[in-house]
């Protein structure tokens, strides 16, 4: 290994425990009316395509497109990196990266209390009918059991604790916008909670509860939470992409899907719909802008 690509992985190392500290560290903790039974024991959900369908932050941002937060060629190229996502099923590092350095910079200048109060509206218009209603009863049976319920996910900790709270769950954990005297700089503390950053998340806040990881759950779709679902002693695949669900199938874990049928080929072919609109809309977007100039 060369050192340059030593000190890449370094850094990222660094970043991803920053991050997983800052969101254990920002983590809300809801006041129950009843303590948990069971202190030692959680369980912790991916929310994009795993509690709900598709992606939050994508529909944060046509939701903020609305209200003129940002630009029409802004928004498509959002669409088209989730489009890309959803039909490939791995992550582009390109894609992670330009993610990295522009994620959240449209709030910049704007308050915390704004963007609170609009994810709720947001939430309400286009993500609560998208919630997985299979996924939400497994969360419900944690809280059943006495247990605690965390969402662990690379969308802004800003919608992750509103979609917790609207499902009556004990707290979320979600990616950390810097800001200061309640105002965004439109830089992110640490990096994006993805990939190992949700373990970090994890370890931070089981540290911080007193659980052992050993007695808790974990959810998710993607491989990319392989990190995750490794560290807890009850890995379920939601919705699996196919290298999650190879590895769980490898690993005794269990599966469940809720797309299965005509319901996951309908959802697959709108996906690739939605690929070829988004590419079509940006190649269009691109020869008005060159006859123009």
């Amino acid at each position: 290994m060369s050192p340059t690509e030593r000190q890449r992985r370094l850094d990222l190392q660094q970043r991803s425990a920053l991050a997983g500290e800052a969101a254990a560290a920002a983590a809300e903790v809801e006041s129950a009316l009843v303590a948990p039974s069971d202190e030692t024991s959680a369980a912790f959900f991916d929310v994009d395509n795993t509690i709900m369908q598709g992606a939050s932050i994508f529909h944060l941002a046509r939701g903020l497109h609305r209200r003129e937060f940002f630009t029409t060629r802004e928004l498509l190229g959002a669409a088209w990196k989730q489009a890309y996502f959803r039909v490939v099923g791995v992550e582009d590092p390109e894609h992670v990266a330009e993610a990295r350095s522009s994620a959240l910079s449209f709030i910049a200048g704007h308050t915390v209390a704004e963007l609170e109060e609009l994810v709720e509206e947001i939430f309400d218009e286009g993500m609560a009918h998208r919630i997985w209603p299979g996924t939400r009863a497994l969360a419900q049976l944690h809280l059943d059991r006495g247990q605690r319920v965390w969402l662990v996910t690379a969308a802004p900790i800003e919608i992750a604790t509103i979609i917790a709270r609207r499902l009556g769950l004990t707290g979320a954990m979600g990616t950390v916008a810097e800001h200061v005297d309640g105002v965004y700089t439109g830089r992110l503390v640490g990096d994006l909670l993805h990939g190992p950053a949700k373990a970090e998340a994890i370890k931070a806040l089981a540290a911080r509860e007193g659980l052992d990881l050993a007695r808790c759950s974990a959810y998710s779709d993607s491989s990319n939470d392989l990190p995750m679902l490794s560290l807890v002693g009850d890995p379920i695949a939601i919705n699996p992409d196919s290298r999650l669900r190879a590895h769980a199938k490898a690993q005794g874990w269990r599966i469940r899907d809720y797309r299965t049928g005509r319901k996951a080929a309908r959802a697959g072919l709108m996906a690739a719909a939605a690929a070829g609109a988004a590419s079509g809309a940006v190649a269009a977007g691109v020869s008005v802008r060159r006859r123009s100039r």
